[in-house]
């Protein structure tokens, strides 16, 4: 049995974004992996974006370190991922994602990588291997689509009140001015005396930096991922190309033939993006059908066709934030507020706790420290009770 895990920390040096205690959090689980769980050094892959002899967490660099982890993965082993950084959601365009809005982790690059995605990846486990994530960002509670919920409260809230379906089209289609502005909303401990920052990536913020990136002054909220597209090209989400796929075909059907030159939201992508997404999307639909199909894996329901390898521990629910603080101050000594838990409930226990005890102890512990995130487990039932990361 090989235990194989993959650390991502993004502080974002030098931007709008900056935060100060992810790539503390890498660290003390890098520890904590070698030292209580018994890793090697040469099994565990660090992407951190302050140090540049480590490789930068941009997100083509974090799919394929996803990629290659999960690739190699046999029956039996053992796969830990802990990403530390900026969590953010885009208002869902297709009408197809369960909460209304897609969640995101937020690489360096700003190139996200969206909740389908790790869907994809963690579809790709080999039988008999699982897979434990650890997400300290917000809106992390909804990060792996489709997953089973075993304790949150955001994504059963939408389908509660009737069968009609009317509920999840509203909040579907809540106004982007909410998404934007998200970034405000933080608790702060009353009795913490320092530095408190959410890791919520307003989608405002976002915007901001992809100008900086790109030169490009005319990106607004509504034209992100014909932006992400445009700028990253094959290297941006699957499910940015799916959806770009998607808004050709819908105006490719509604063509009116005046003229020999699209307008609107496809002509931000240009021409010769048009041709490559026409091209590259139709070579290959594995990942479109996925999403697709998404609901076919979900364990939740009453088909329970295919068993969830994947365990998420989310820092938060998909409609929270998550904590980034300093000490008095000290970003010495910075944390995400799950990580700290995470590591303050291993060191009392010894290591000796399952998922759903650690994630239990870290509600309480955060609610007597004062924040108001809720962490949350996603997973099969039969990994609910098992032993966290092995």
């Amino acid at each position: 049995m090989a235990k194989k895990a993959l650390l991502i920390g993004c502080n974002y040096p030098g931007t709008k974004a900056e935060l100060k205690g992810c790539i503390n959090d890498v660290w003390r689980m890098h520890n904590c992996l070698i030292n209580r769980y018994n890793f090697s050094e040469e099994d565990i892959t660090i992407l951190i974006d302050t140090d540049h002899s480590y490789t930068q967490p941009t997100g083509k660099n974090i799919r394929l370190a996803l990629s290659r982890l999960i690739r190699f993965a046999k029956p039996d082993d053992v796969l830990f991922v802990h990403y530390s950084g900026h969590g953010t959601r885009l208002p869902a365009e297709t009408g197809e994602d369960d909460t209304g809005y897609d969640e995101c982790i937020v690489p360096t690059d700003m190139n996200l990588i969206t909740d389908d995605d790790f869907r994809a990846f963690i579809n790709k486990v080999p039988r008999g291997c699982k897979i434990t994530l650890v997400s300290d960002s917000c809106h992390s509670g909804g990060l792996i689509q489709a997953a089973k919920e075993q304790i949150g409260e955001s994504t059963r809230e939408l389908t509660q009140n009737s069968g009609t379906g009317y509920e999840s089209r509203t909040f579907i289609h809540r106004s982007m001015e909410d998404a934007v502005v998200e970034e405000r909303h933080v608790s702060v401990p009353h009795q913490f005396h320092g530095y408190v920052k959410n890791r919520s990536l307003s989608l405002q913020t976002l915007v901001d930096i992809l100008k900086q990136k790109t030169g490009d002054d005319d990106i607004e909220v509504g034209k992100l991922r014909p932006t992400l597209f445009n700028f990253f090209g094959d290297d941006a989400s699957p499910k940015v190309k799916h959806v770009m796929k998607f808004i050709l075909n819908k105006l490719e059907e509604h063509a009116d033939g005046e003229s020999g030159e699209h307008s609107g939201i496809l002509g931000l992508v240009g021409n010769l993006a048009q041709e490559f997404l026409k091209h590259k999307l139709e070579e290959s639909d594995e990942d479109e059908t996925h999403i697709r199909r998404k609901q076919e894996v979900h364990d939740g329901s009453s088909k329970g066709r295919v068993v969830d390898h994947g365990i998420l521990l989310s820092g938060c629910q998909t409609n929270q934030t998550s904590a980034d603080a300093s000490p008095f101050g000290n970003s010495d000594y910075a944390y995400g507020a799950f990580s700290n838990a995470i590591q303050a409930i291993i060191e009392e226990t010894d290591g000796e706790v399952t998922n759903w005890e650690l994630v239990v102890k870290a509600r309480k512990k955060l609610k007597r420290e004062g924040f108001s995130q809720k962490p949350g487990l996603y997973c099969s039932d039969q990994y609910a009770d098992t032993p966290f990361v092995c």
